[in-house]
């Protein structure tokens, strides 16, 4: 029987009284979710972004991701789960009554494509920031091709409350080691520490919550097949034991960036390769080139043109301030949430996600934040890589077994030791709610470590055999339901009230700031990197 280990044990004792008292508050949650907009046949829609949502360069909630076509949704922030969904969802009904015959793709993996010119790149208007925008999308088009950036997925942001840093620190027996620094640093150094457990025990997220475990032939763009997939009738193709295949090597994955090694193992470290990657040039990127005259095709020849190309499954973030970048922002005031970024879109719920994977997300990332995590040796970042693809492309294979701590562990024995260490974070956390919600979820899940058919992955898999559908056509169909519900429900007044607000201010923003540039856009390119490349002393938060 496996029990908890004894410093996490020591801390979540230590935590129960001031939790009972009120004295730890609650997480702080914002969703971002993507999807696709398709023609009523499943095809990516060649449309532009509809001018009634508003302006996706300074619209706060309704924008684009990569594409012209790749809706994203930005709720605000909020402390409990059903808020975040329930603004989530009038996001989707207030779309729907300007998409027309348009429909919201529900999967991770794109719609019928027809070739990497099908995919159009989001268009921000005249303005230099909304150039720069457009410019780094054409940049990613030249160095991996626009079928990649036609991925859609969840992005879940956490800040852990503000009261739990001061309780932490007088419990921490490092604390003494790091008693000349600031606050900022201390929550800085943990968060970072959450992160490196993050990263070695992700698979576990992506075996859970992976929804991607087929693709429609059309992208692969006419390239062959690995090995690995399968054909499943002549328009899908699809891995038996996969997971989520947005995370594998058909995803968002980038051998140029695999050179920068970044292990999140301090704050200084990540900021300072980060900085050389947009510093650095690199031939192949070189030799495309950059620019003739006013014509742009990518922003610099760098390892990555800024900061946002660097793909990971978690990030450390700071809300930026005017003339800042996001590595600046953690520099100086260090690090105020962190975004997951490894969670499929659930196509079997309307909206992706759910209440019970956020609760689970935030026991998670607090058991991530509690746990001991030394630093990232190579040699084990080296073997986390190795498990996350193990999980992405053989996850459901019960003879697949994972490199933990150089022992070969199945997914369920390792996975039910970190479960038992969830249900007693969880408990901890649901001692501020009614009911027992973290407890429920974390109960909830906890039979897919033993049954792999019950995960969102193993469902997608057997209604694709149950049917004889091919992935597009199982998807459209989701596709239309959810439409049809999303039509149907009423729309919070308030949330309706702001969203018709902000479709006038928001276009009426962006004219404001074409209007106001003044600067060629070379210089203000130039202007941008020679303050991006500058760093920013730590100051009082």
């Amino acid at each position: 029987m496996f029990t908890l280990s004894e410093p996490l044990a020591s801390v979540i004792a230590r935590l129960k009284a001031p939790a009972q008292q009120g004295q730890i508050g609650r997480l702080r949650r914002g969703i971002e979710k993507e999807g696709l907009r398709v023609d009523p046949a499943g095809r990516i829609a060649q449309t532009p972004h509809p001018h009634a949502l508003g302006s996706k360069l300074t619209h706060p909630h309704v924008t684009t991701d990569y594409s012209e076509a790749l809706l994203e949704y930005i709720t605000p922030v909020y402390c409990k789960p059903h808020d975040a969904l329930a603004f989530l969802g009038d996001l989707h009904r207030f779309s729907y009554h300007y998409l027309g015959e348009e429909l919201i793709w529900p999967a991770s993996m794109p719609a019928r494509l027809n070739g990497n010119a099908s995919v159009p790149i989001a268009d921000y208007g005249s303005s230099n920031i909304g150039t720069m925008k457009h410019v780094y999308r054409k940049g990613l088009d030249v160095r991996y091709g626009r079928i990649m950036q036609a991925i859609a997925g969840v992005h879940y942001n956490v800040s852990l409350p503000d009261d739990l840093w001061p309780l932490l620190r007088e419990i921490d027996p490092q604390a003494s080691d790091t008693a000349a620094s600031s606050d900022a640093d201390y929550r800085s150094s943990r968060y970072f520490g959450l992160i490196r457990h993050f990263r070695r025990n992700s698979w576990l997220l992506m075996y859970l919550f992976g929804a991607s475990p087929a693709i429609d032939r059309s992208f692969l763009d006419g390239k062959p097949a690995p090995d690995w997939l399968e054909a499943h009738g002549s328009d899908t193709l699809l891995s038996p034991y996969a997971t989520t295949l947005r995370m594998s090597g058909l995803g968002y994955q980038n051998k140029v960036q695999e050179q920068l090694k970044i292990c999140f193992n301090s704050l200084s470290n990540y900021v300072g390769t980060l900085r050389h990657a947009i510093s650095t040039p690199w031939p192949p990127y070189q030799a495309l080139g950059v620019n003739q005259g006013d014509t742009w095709q990518q922003l610099n020849a760098n390892i990555l043109q800024i900061e946002n190309e660097y793909y990971s499954d978690i990030r450390p973030k700071r809300v930026t301030r005017h003339n800042e970048t996001p590595s600046q922002a953690l520099e100086a005031r260090g690090v105020e949430y962190i975004e997951v970024r490894c969670l499929d879109l659930n196509p079997l719920l309307p909206l992706g996600v759910d209440a019970a994977q956020m609760y689970f997300l935030d026991t998670f990332l607090m058991w991530c934040l509690l746990s001991d995590s030394p630093w990232i040796p190579d040699d084990e970042c080296d073997h986390l890589d190795d498990n996350r693809r193990l999980v992405v492309e053989r996850g459901r294979d019960p003879a697949m077994r994972l490199n933990i701590g150089g022992e070969l562990r199945s997914v369920p024995e390792r996975g039910h030791e970190i479960f038992t260490e969830l249900e007693a974070v969880a408990e901890l956390l649901d001692i501020l709610e009614e009911g027992s919600p973290h407890s429920d979820a974390v109960r909830g899940l906890a039979p897919l470590l033993d049954d792999p058919s019950l995960t969102p992955s193993g469902r997608v898999m057997a209604r694709l055999k149950e049917t004889q559908q091919s992935f597009a056509e199982v998807m459209l169909a989701l596709a239309r339901e959810q439409a049809e519900q999303f039509r149907r429900e009423p729309m919070d007044a308030a949330h309706r009230a702001l969203l018709d607000e902000l479709i006038e201010t928001s276009h009426r923003q962006q004219g404001e700031i074409e209007a106001g540039d003044e600067e060629r856009f070379g210089a203000f390119l130039e202007g941008y990197f020679t303050r991006a490349r500058e760093p920013r002393a730590a100051r009082a938060v």
